[in-house]
């Protein structure tokens, strides 16, 4: 059997595709990862990692080696946990991106705990924390279209995008509100978020193509890396922003956000429960999954309960 520091090395360099991440996450110098994947595929007589100019990439043999030590470093990982901590099956290990974590998860733990009180929840939020380079989590939520290779991926909901802003920046643009003129969206600043340093979400243009708006300037506006602070600019009366109708209930509600104009857009995206192959019907992660489905139903509900009739996607 090849060396376990050798299978190691092989496994983070074949995940994270460089030398030098594997190496920071390994804590030992890239050429030491380095020399042993390469004595490992000596002994194996394969090639396992293609040697690109900007990253690596796994052959065949290499798709094939990595799998197995995926599955084989994670029973290792929960059974050694499990003899360090008797308790690890009521400690769940979650990670998910912050606004999910901030306004939908959070403010429903207390239902969690009260239906399931043996149940303790380590939660993350760091978006580097993914269960193929922590083998600590349990479980993360994702956001986007079902893509993670190697993983089990489990539906949660659809985004439903509506614009909001705060009740009174929207009583101070209104023209005739008597007369019900409709809301001249280039008198608002309009509120962005970033999917990457240099480009936005399309929401703005996919709401304004299905509320059948035209003539608005999308170009201006602030824009922001969370979904989080965009809702909170609304709400402090800065401009508008289109949100998940999940991520708003509650200021929704409260009448901290109001809707400007009767029009939801399902979203291009997708929130996900994203486990372990395998792992899924472990008692804490199902029992966890089984809990979110229904919270989700719950939300569904109440959203289909008050929408107004005559409301578009």
């Amino acid at each position: 059997m090849p060396a376990l520091n050798a299978l190691k090395a092989f496994e983070i360099a074949g995940l994270t595709g460089s030398f030098t991440h594997a190496a920071e996450l390994l804590n030992v110098t890239q050429g030491a990862v380095s020399r042993q994947v390469r004595q490992l595929e000596e002994q194996l007589g394969e090639a396992l990692l293609l040697r690109r100019h900007h990253r690596l990439e796994l052959t065949a043999a290499g798709r094939v080696l990595l799998r197995a030590l995926q599955q084989s470093f994670d029973k290792i990982e929960l059974t050694v946990r499990g003899i360090q901590e008797k308790t690890h099956l009521n400690r769940l290990r979650v990670n998910a991106p912050p606004t999910f974590a901030s306004r939908w998860l959070l403010p429903r733990l207390g239902r969690l705990r009260a239906e399931h009180p043996e149940l303790e929840i380590s939660l993350t939020s760091k978006l580097a924390d993914n269960l193929a380079e922590s083998s600590v989590l349990d479980c993360a939520i994702r956001f986007g279209n079902g893509e993670w290779e190697g993983q089990d991926n489990r539906l949660l909901m659809n985004e439903q995008h509506v614009a909001v802003c705060s009740p009174a920046l929207l009583a101070r643009h209104s023209q005739d509100a008597h007369q019900q003129q409709p809301v001249d969206l280039n008198q608002f600043t309009l509120l962005h978020v970033l999917a990457s340093e240099d480009q936005r979400y399309l929401t703005w243009q996919h709401w304004l193509k299905a509320a059948g708006i035209e003539g608005v300037d999308t170009s201006d506006g602030y824009e922001f890396d969370l979904l989080d602070f965009a809702i909170r600019a609304a709400i402090d009366g800065l401009g508008i922003t289109i949100a998940d109708r999940h991520m708003i209930a509650r200021e929704l509600a409260t009448g901290q956000l109001t809707q400007v104009l009767n029009v939801h857009v399902d979203g291009h995206q997708s929130y996900w429960l994203v486990t372990r192959p395998g792992q899924g019907d472990l008692p804490h992660i199902a029992l966890f999954a089984a809990w979110l489905e229904q919270e989700v139903w719950l939300a569904t509900r109440s959203f289909e309960s008050s929408a107004a009739p005559g409301s578009r996607a």
